[in-house]
């Protein structure tokens, strides 16, 4: 099993012969989704998705009615491969997926919530939990978690109290442009600080690179 980090919130899954490509988005640099076999949508924010990134692969996109309603209007050529998934559901997009939650986090009580599913993904035995913008407990063990670290709808206490409650023992830090470098240092201090005595690693990797697991 091969993961590489990507822009902001995208991550690539690559296991016997299956390229799974999660949210590739307005921070996530062009050839993200090239070769996928299947490309998974969180919700409807363009840093999340882009129609280019979705039109540079042939493969099924796998997303909520909400961001598939999105689609058939802004980008009707894509709408014959979209999969429309709902909350708990899984699917076999190459590797088994479940689909986690169903509202985006709050960024504001005054702002309506959106969709998100979040993805749980079954590779080779191994489970990977791709939260979106939410903080949705996935319901189960996971192995490894993608876990958010800065976002308008996240405080550091948050992603820290998240980490710990979902008990990956691997941590990758993604949704990490909002802050500056500096920003980052701190929140990688602190989550390394709560994680790291509970037996839980913590790693935020430069975009392209892949983690050792």
């Amino acid at each position: 099993m091969r993961i590489t980090k990507l822009g902001h919130a995208c991550v690539r899954i690559e296991h016997d012969g299956v390229v799974v490509v999660v949210d590739p988005g307005v921070f996530t640099d062009p050839g993200a989704a090239d070769g996928a076999t299947a490309v998974l949508v969180t919700h409807e924010h363009p840093d999340h998705w882009t129609a280019d990134h979705l039109r540079s692969t042939d493969a099924p996109i796998w997303t909520t009615h909400a961001v598939a309603d999105v689609l058939a209007v802004e980008a009707p050529d894509l709408a014959e491969r979209v999969r429309r998934i709902t909350p708990g559901e899984t699917f076999d997009a190459g590797l088994l997926v479940t689909a986690v939650g169903e509202l985006h986090a709050v960024i504001h009580e005054e702002i309506p919530r959106i969709h998100n599913s979040g993805f749980l993904l079954d590779v080779g035995g191994r489970r990977i939990y791709h939260p979106g913008d939410a903080l949705t407990l996935p319901g189960s063990e996971v192995d490894l978690l993608c876990a958010p670290v800065s976002a308008p709808w996240l405080k550091a206490s948050e992603a820290i109290d998240f980490a710990r409650a979902v008990g990956a023992p691997r941590n990758l830090a993604i949704h990490d442009r909002v802050y500056s470098e500096a920003g980052l240092g701190i929140v990688d201090g602190h989550m390394a600080r709560f994680l790291d005595p509970a037996g839980q690693s913590y790693a935020r990797i430069a975009d392209g690179t892949d983690l050792e697991l």
